[in-house]
């Protein structure tokens, strides 16, 4: 399982690195906001929990950060809503 997540500046996205290929969450900064647009897990380790990881370690990130996001991926936006310690860095919450 991969250690540590990755701010891909360059591609936007945030990644972990997997022997069975890259995980990732696509955003798009608008201002000091976050879009977070889509979350992909390589279908090897699909329903292993990765990209249930995946987003927690992202939005940890984000608010060590101080960082506001939008959750546009429908994998996000649920995860938001069922994990109500991350409304808060939801804009306009």
């Amino acid at each position: 399982m991969p250690e540590t997540l990755a701010d891909n500046v360059a591609n936007h996205r945030f990644e972990l690195d997997t022997p069975e290929g890259m995980a990732f969450v696509a955003y798009r900064r608008v201002g000091d906001v976050l879009h977070l647009v889509h979350a992909e897990v390589p279908p090897a380790l699909g329903g292993r929990g990765l990209g249930t990881r995946l987003v927690r370690d992202t939005l940890d990130l984000n608010r060590s950060r101080g960082e506001r996001i939008v959750p546009v991926c429908p994998f996000i936006v649920a995860f938001v809503a069922r994990h109500a310690e991350y409304a808060s860095l939801v804009q306009g919450r």
